[in-house]
C-alpha cells in the first residue's frame, strides 16, 4: 500500500506539473489566435498585395516595387503629402498650446463650474468626424454662416468668404475644424497630468521666491513632460490619418485644386474608387514606416526615447 500510494501521488504531482506549464499558454493562446487571424495575417497579406495591380478580388497582375515607384513619382501624391503636414503643424501648434491653457483655467480653484466647462470643452470629441464635417459644412456657408457672420462682426470679413471653395481658404477651415473638435481632448489629458504634479514642489518654489510664470516654467512643464509628449504623437499620428472632414466638409473629394487632399484620401481614391487595393496598400504601408520613423525622430529630439549605450 504505501508503494502504491506514493505511485498515485507521484502521479498527481507530475499532472499538476504539467499543469502547471501548460496554462500560462492556455491564457495566452485566445490573444495569440485572435492577432495571428486579424493582426498579422491582414498585415502580410497587405504587403503582398501591395507588390500587384488589382483591379477587383481576382484580376491582379504582379509588378513587384513598382507600385512604390509610380507613388513617389505621382504629383498627387506628394500633394497629398504636403497637406497632411501642413495640416499636421497647424493642429500640433494650436491644439496642445489651447488644451494646455483650458487646463490650466479650468484647474484653478477660483474658476466657478469647473466640471460643467469640462464636460462642454470635452464634449465635440465624443461626436464623430462626419457629424463634425456636417455642422461646419453649414457653419461654414457663405453670407448666413456663423463662422462668416462672426468673423464680419469682429473683423470685417466679407460675408461672402467660401472657406470651402478657395483653395487658399481650404486648410484654414479644416484646422479650425479639427481644433474645435480635438481641443478638449489635449485638454482632459493635461488637466489629469496637472492634479498629478504634487502641490509640496509649488510650495518650495514660492518659499524660494518664483514668480507665477516661473513655476509654470520650472515646476508645471516639467511635471507635464510626458503627458506633453504623449500628445505631441497621437496629434502627429491622428493628424496624418485625416480623412472624414475633409471628405464631408468638401463634397467627397478633394476640394479646388486638390487642396484638401490627404494621404489617407489619396488612398481611399485609388483603392475603393478607382479599384486598385494593390496601390492602395502600398500607399497604406508608406504611411504606416512613415509614421513610424517620425514618431521615433519626435521620441528621439523629446528625449523619451534614449539608445542604450552600449
Amino acid at each position: 500500500m504505501p508503494y502504491a500510494e506514493t505511485r498515485i501521488s507521484e502521479r498527481v504531482r507530475e499532472r499538476r506539473w504539467r499543469a502547471e506549464q501548460i496554462a500560462p499558454y492556455l491564457f495566452v493562446a485566445p490573444f495569440v489566435i485572435l492577432f495571428l487571424i486579424f493582426g498579422a495575417y491582414p498585415l502580410a497579406k497587405s504587403f503582398l498585395l501591395s507588390l500587384y495591380i488589382t483591379n477587383g478580388p481576382r484580376d491582379v497582375v504582379f509588378v513587384g516595387l513598382d507600385n512604390f515607384r509610380y507613388m513617389f513619382s505621382d504629383p498627387n501624391f506628394w500633394k497629398a503629402v504636403r497637406n497632411t503636414a501642413v495640416f499636421t503643424f497647424w493642429s500640433i501648434v494650436l491644439q496642445i498650446p489651447a488644451g494646455l491653457g483650458l487646463a490650466l483655467l479650468l484647474n484653478s480653484p477660483w474658476m466657478r463650474g469647473r466640471n460643467l466647462f469640462r464636460l462642454a470643452f470635452f464634449s465635440p470629441n465624443l461626436v464623430g468626424g462626419v457629424f463634425v464635417g456636417v455642422l461646419f459644412s453649414v457653419l461654414f456657408v457663405p453670407q448666413y454662416g456663423l463662422i462668416n457672420r462672426g468673423l464680419h462682426a469682429l473683423f470685417g470679413i466679407p460675408l461672402d468668404t467660401r472657406w470651402l471653395a478657395d483653395p487658399a481658404l481650404v486648410m484654414p477651415a479644416l484646422v479650425m475644424t479639427s481644433l474645435w473638435m480635438s481641443v478638449g481632448f489635449h485638454m482632459v489629458y493635461i488637466l489629469a497630468g496637472l492634479q498629478s504634479i504634487e502641490k509640496d514642489l509649488y510650495e518650495a518654489a514660492l518659499l524660494d521666491g518664483a514668480n507665477s510664470w516661473q513655476q509654470f516654467w520650472h515646476v508645471t512643464l516639467p511635471g507635464l513632460r510626458h503627458v506633453l509628449i504623449f500628445l505631441l504623437l497621437i496629434s502627429t499620428i491622428g493628424s496624418f490619418q485625416l480623412f472624414e472632414l475633409p471628405w464631408v466638409m468638401l463634397g467627397r473629394g478633394p476640394g479646388p485644386d486638390a487642396s484638401g487632399l490627404t494621404i489617407v484620401m489619396y488612398l481611399y481614391l485609388n483603392g475603393y474608387v478607382a479599384g486598385d487595393l494593390g496601390y492602395a496598400s502600398a500607399v497604406g504601408w508608406t504611411l504606416a514606416l512613415g509614421l513610424l520613423v517620425v514618431s521615433l525622430v519626435q521620441l528621439r529630439l523629446t528625449g523619451a526615447w534614449k539608445p542604450r549605450a552600449s
